[in-house]
């Protein structure tokens, strides 16, 4: 009995070892993990990333956040495609880019969207002193949100104790997203 016992020991022992190699040398574990955090519409990303001097892990981020890559998605406040506009954000960057017979079902190519994400998220990076933190806070609960919590000492305008976001949703949101631009750097 014994005996059966130490070689049955012997053979979980050897598959252990033997998965640990496999994942270390074949690096399933990034292969696994570039599964999930997709980077879909690099095209798209790559580009306007580098018209607005914004790293693109962080565009990749926001999209696998708001949408997980899903160009056709509406949240329930009517956020939609990949970086989830709202109707009139995205209808007042429309104009401001000069885009012509803009409409709202626009938001669903992921060119379009793309676009207009990461315009607006340039655009609160400028606001925000490139605080990557504050713009990612204001991406999802608004500038006025971000604005009163600054001005009523909830969180600091440096960002340094943005734990202290009082909105439970928003709070998880910069988590979420630093975590993903974490991994996408990662994975560069």
């Amino acid at each position: 009995m014994r005996g059966k016992f130490t070689v049955k020991l012997i053979i979980s022992i050897a598959v252990i070892l033997l998965v640990i190699f496999l994942f270390k040398t074949l690096n399933v574990y990034n292969l696994i993990r570039k599964q999930i955090y997709k980077q879909e519409y690099s095209e798209y990303v790559n580009k306007y990333a580098e018209i607005y001097e914004i790293d693109p892990m962080w565009i990749y981020a926001i999209i696998k956040v708001e949408s997980n890559f899903n160009p056709n998605v509406t949240s329930g406040s009517g956020a939609k495609g990949l970086m989830q506009l709202m109707d009139n954000t995205a209808a007042d960057l429309a104009k401001e880019l000069n885009l012509e017979n803009f409409e709202v079902s626009m938001l669903y190519d992921p060119e379009t969207n793309i676009m207009l994400g990461t315009k607006y998220f340039d655009k609160l990076l400028t606001k925000y002193n490139e605080n990557y933190y504050l713009a990612i806070a204001a991406y999802n609960a608004g500038i006025g949100n971000v604005d009163n919590w600054i001005n009523k000492g909830i969180i600091d305008a440096d960002a340094s104790n943005i734990e202290n976001i009082p909105y439970k949703e928003t709070n998880m949101y910069v988590r979420k997203t630093v975590k993903a631009h974490k991994v996408y750097e990662e994975l560069k």
